[in-house]
């Protein structure tokens, strides 16, 4: 079976696939003080809570955009998994041609939602990756990844609104009814949640008009694709573990269905 990890700024979700089969996915907090000791121990717990061993593993991918992480993770692999993990990194397999201007600048979670969208639900196709940044990728009829854009995070923005002022008060994430609130929750609720889907809907339409393109299908991902899907009108998919999809696909395409793992 192959693990795959997705290290995101909050959160690192982790998957264990045998072939394309999805056979358990889990969701742990990045925490830079953490050792590779203590993120070792919750791994093994989660693999024995859910009835594995961590020794039904052959080979580990990783993509990570916090790579002041990725040495403990590696460190975790190698003690408690007995192998070296290897990672989503530029130069790598992915069948997909990147049009960035400086390809090495793009994300490698990006890479892995573009491999798994395009795959997953044909071309051309939008994705949005709602994590502590939103990112939207798009990627042509061909197969290219065209590019995108990123925006702050819905968490984000929540964060920013309540710390910047001294009388706004912390709100539940809850879409409300009318986007004309009555209280300062409500007015709170309703002008980041409802500008939220706003910009979304704006951003595809743009990003369709300039792909060129009338029927594209739109794939959310991340944390807050299910709240942001309830009112938005362009999202035609969700997939909540799309970028482990892909980082497993990325793995597939670098050393086959059964690739060896590199033994410590």
């Amino acid at each position: 079976m192959i693990l795959t990890l997705d290290i995101g700024n909050t959160n690192i979700k982790t998957a264990l696939f045998s072939g394309a089969d999805l056979v358990q996915s889990w969701r742990i907090a990045t925490n830079l003080t953490s050792t590779s000791d203590e993120y070792g121990i919750i791994m093994e717990g989660m693999f024995h809570h859910t009835g594995h061993s961590t020794s039904v593993v052959e080979g580990i991918m990783i993509s990570s955009v916090v790579p002041t992480v990725n040495f403990t993770i590696e460190h975790m692999c190698r003690d408690f998994f007995g192998m070296e993990p290897s990672f989503v990194v530029p130069g790598i397999k992915t069948g997909v041609n990147i049009l960035y201007d400086n390809p090495r600048e793009l994300g490698s979670d990006r890479i892995c939602n573009a491999v798994a969208a395009s795959a997953l639900y044909g071309t051309p196709c939008i994705y949005i990756d709602f994590g502590s940044a939103t990112s939207f990728g798009a990627i042509s009829r061909k197969g290219e990844f065209l590019g995108g854009c990123i925006c702050t995070g819905v968490r984000l923005s929540q964060e920013a609104v309540v710390k910047g002022t001294s009388k706004l008060p912390h709100f539940e994430m809850v879409i409300p009814e009318k986007i004309i609130g009555r209280t300062t929750v409500t007015n709170l609720q309703s002008g980041l949640l409802y500008g939220y889907v706003g910009q979304v809907n704006y951003i595809v339409e743009r990003m369709k008009e300039e792909m060129g393109e009338s029927q594209v299908p739109v794939v959310a991902t991340g944390g807050f694709a299910h709240l942001i899907a309830q009112e938005s009108k362009v999202i035609d998919h969700i997939d909540g573990l799309l970028t482990l999809k892909g980082i497993r696909m990325v793995y597939d395409k670098n050393f086959g269905p059964r690739g060896e793992a590199r033994a410590v």
